[in-house]
């Protein structure tokens, strides 16, 4: 069964809203302009905002994050700290990826109270699932901002729904930013993830989605589900949940650039690093258009969906007339640069809220950024600490997240223990990929499979780059995916599932119990604790 249900708002339908269906797509999209044909989702449609800013005003991070939490405060939200991007709270992922996994699942079942409710948060969030476009399209992120509302609607406790959520965007984007209302869309795309699904709008402006509003009231079905209740969202099985949530996310850093108009949405938000390592690096200065070529064609689509960079170089070549090999080597040092400064971000805040970097899950990841980033670093010849990057990050940052200061002293370290073990990880790194290939080359092997590559990188940190200059040299051919590390990101991720939810003790023995406070939601970086024991029941202790 498909979920079908009616999107027509009150703003829609009081406005002369239209709904229509994208020309190029076929997905349905919400638009008050009656000669609009596309939904402005690309590739449907280009970015027109580059050296066109799309907001009448400049805002840097720290302005533009205020606004959208100051204007939900007057809307009687209550605004809420960021939490750690190391989900302690949780066992079924490595990181936040976005601001409703702050309350997954224990808020969204029930079981805890939110720390507000409605409230508004903007919530530091890591995806590795682009890696291989971050520096490359203009936009892609490890590390972004969500900035989100949510309203949890208990049974019986109704807080607000689509209505209200379609018209908050609507007058923060035109009121509060200043956005044309003509050039705004809505376009319809259910969303799932982290066990839970809903309807769902794509809020689109000048080729960039901005936001996304997400309707929540579903969750996976058990396999003893009435059919009956069954809706398919995405290829899952899910039934409806007792509690509805408005489930949104509005990209920080997107809208900064929106309103900048930057070649790049780096150049907006990281210049605080990317303008050094452009100075330390000596690179040569390019023309603006080029960038924003770049960016425009990258827009349009992602590295692992081509499967091949050099299809968007060659398209980018062509369209400033220059050959592609001079294209690239101009632009490959502004990527690395741009990949730097995006990684080191992400590692600074992994680092300050308690990754350590290792070989196994979130320590893993952390790695992953430090090494990616020291090989990028050579390939542009700085001979830098890594860590010199990482401060420039806290420096920048603790403005905003104090906490960052505190910790300056042991992240450092940490770059500094990891930098070293890499070195030490080079140097016997040719020994090693050569007896593989000289094994490999007796069995008439000529070409390094993916797997052995990948597990050059997972087992003994060599990245492609390196094993591919040593293979070559001893006469076999390596050929590196374009999203070879998001496809390692991935292989880090599996096993990470959903567990079924297991009955600790019964309900009955714990209901007459007195309410305990849920410090992990208050305090979220807090280690050590005084607690009073309120219950003991059988090998469990009840601490308040």
């Amino acid at each position: 069964m498909v979920i079908i249900m009616d999107m027509s708002t009150r703003m829609f339908k009081e406005e002369g809203w239209l709904r229509k269906t994208c020309k190029v797509c076929g997905k349905p999209f919400w638009t008050i302009d009656p000669d609009r044909e596309t939904c402005g989702d690309p590739p449907c449609d280009e970015y027109e905002f580059i050296g066109k800013p799309g907001i009448p005003r400049k805002y840097t991070l720290e302005e533009m994050r205020e606004a959208f939490l100051s204007y939900f405060e007057r809307k009687n939200h209550g605004r809420v700290k960021r939490y750690p991007v190391l989900p302690r709270w949780r066992d079924d992922v490595l990181l936040v990826g976005a601001s409703i996994m702050d309350f997954q699942p224990w808020v969204i079942s029930g079981e805890a109270d939110p720390p507000a409710n409605p409230l508004t948060i903007s919530q530091p969030s890591i995806r590795f699932t682009d890696i291989d476009n971050v520096g490359i399209t203009g936009r892609h992120f490890t590390i972004f901002e969500m900035m989100a509302h949510h309203a949890f609607n208990y049974p019986g406790k109704p807080i607000y729904w689509m209505d209200e959520t379609v018209e908050y965007a609507y007058e923060f984007f035109t009121k509060d930013l200043g956005m044309k209302g003509e050039d705004i869309t809505f376009k319809e795309n259910p969303w799932a993830g982290g066990g839970n699904a809903g309807p769902a709008f794509e809020v689109l402006y000048r080729g960039l989605e901005v936001a996304t509003l997400v309707f929540m009231q579903y969750k996976l079905a058990p396999p003893d589900a009435d059919p009956s209740q069954i809706v398919e969202i995405k290829g899952d099985k899910y039934v409806p949940m007792d509690t509805r949530v408005v489930d949104t996310g509005y990209g920080l850093e997107r809208l900064v650039w929106m309103s900048q108009g930057t070649p790049t949405a780096y150049d907006a938000v990281l210049g605080y690093v990317v303008k050094p390592l452009k100075r330390m690096a000596g690179i040569d200065k390019i023309d603006d258009r080029i960038l924003m070529e770049n960016s425009r064609l990258a827009g349009m689509f992602d590295i692992e969906d081509m499967g091949d960079l050099r299809v968007l170089r060659e398209t980018v070549a062509k369209n400033v007339d220059m050959a592609p090999d001079e294209l690239t080597r101009l632009v490959r040092p502004y990527e690395l640069i741009y990949a730097i400064a995006d990684h080191t971000k992400a590692l600074t805040f992994m680092l300050a809220d308690g990754v350590v970097p290792s070989n196994a899950k979130a320590g893993y990841l952390a790695r992953l950024l430090i090494r990616k980033s020291i090989r990028h670093l050579r390939e542009l010849g700085l001979q830098i600490p890594l860590s010199e990057i990482v401060a420039m990050h806290i420096k920048e940052l603790h403005k905003t997240f104090p906490e960052f200061k505190e910790m300056e002293d042991v992240v450092i370290d940490m770059v500094n223990v990891e930098e070293r073990k890499y070195a030490d990880t080079l140097d016997r790194g040719n020994d090693l990929v050569r007896r593989e290939i000289e094994r490999l080359k007796k069995q008439g092997v000529g070409e390094l499979p993916l797997e052995r590559l990948m597990l050059f990188y997972e087992s003994h940190g060599l990245t492609p780059e390196i094993v591919k200059e040593i293979a070559e040299k001893e006469g076999m051919t390596v050929r590196i995916p374009d999203n070879f590390y998001s496809l390692v990101a991935k292989e880090a991720e599996k096993g990470i599932k959903e567990e079924e939810e297991k009955k600790i003790v019964d309900f009955e023995l714990v209901q007459d119990l007195p309410d305990t406070r849920t410090l992990y939601y208050e305090e979220p970086l807090m280690k050590e604790f005084d607690a009073k024991v309120v219950g003991i029941i059988e090998d469990w202790v009840v601490l308040d």
